[in-house]
């Protein structure tokens, strides 16, 4: 199954904020939106980086509360793993196990399409193992 497949179920709603955002702001973006991460786009619409829960968690680590008047643009992960939507679900559980990474942006070419999480591939990939389960025991029962 493709990555295309996924975004076609889960729908291709990415949620974005400048890298000019407050912590505060993509915490409370996180919790409006109920999703583990944001992208973080430049002023002309550029994937420019990914701002996750565990950032947040990072800087307020680090720096105690004062972390959320921080932009997220010095928090944010820069060097972003992306996929594209002809990618199968099990290249991109690897790359993001072997990574240590929970979202992939997907992109086509240099435009955002989607973004899926370690939770929708592997959602997809338990599907897909109990249809061919069922139909398993569809044809055993039929001989």
């Amino acid at each position: 199954m493709l990555i295309a497949h996924v975004l076609r179920g889960k729908g291709a709603d990415v949620h974005t904020l400048p890298a000019s955002a407050t912590l505060q702001q993509a915490a409370e973006e996180l919790n409006a939106r109920r999703v583990g991460a944001l992208v973080v786009l430049d002023g002309e619409g550029a994937l420019i980086g990914v701002f996750s829960e565990r950032d947040l968690v990072r800087e307020v680590a680090r720096r105690g509360m004062v972390a959320l008047s921080a932009e997220i643009g010095a928090a944010m992960t820069r060097n972003v793993i992306t996929a594209h939507p002809d990618e199968t679900i099990d290249d991109c559980l690897g790359r993001m196990t072997d990574r240590r990474i929970r979202h992939l942006p997907v992109m086509e070419g240099q435009g955002l399409v989607g973004i899926v999480s370690i939770g929708d591939l592997v959602k997809h990939r338990i599907a897909a193992a109990e249809a061919e389960a069922a139909a398993m025991q569809a044809y055993i029962a039929a001989h």
